[in-house]
């Protein structure tokens, strides 16, 4: 897996982050992965417990909303791109 919060070589990757940056307040525990398999591109998200709920949204809106833009995104640039939300440990 990659782990680099710094590379624009995936679609979605600095939109994604730019959202997050916007929306969680905790913005030194926003970690995004990425990795692209024969699935398409994976980006995986992880933020602090408090800014959790913010990222889900109210019945899960906010990050279904996130996930279809993402979707959006890829299908421009000829990829699939999913949103995984790992859970605060």
């Amino acid at each position: 897996m990659t782990d680099d919060t710094t590379s624009t070589d995936y679609p979605g990757f600095l939109f994604l982050k730019y959202v997050l940056e916007e929306i969680i307040e905790d913005k030194d525990q926003l970690v995004i992965q990425q990795q692209e398999d024969d699935l398409g591109i994976l980006l995986t998200v992880s933020v602090s417990d408090n800014d959790m709920g913010k990222l889900i949204g109210k019945s899960g809106q906010t990050i279904k909303a996130l996930r279809t833009l993402l979707r959006i995104i890829g299908g421009n640039a000829d990829k699939r791109v999913n949103l995984k939300v790992l859970e605060p440990v």
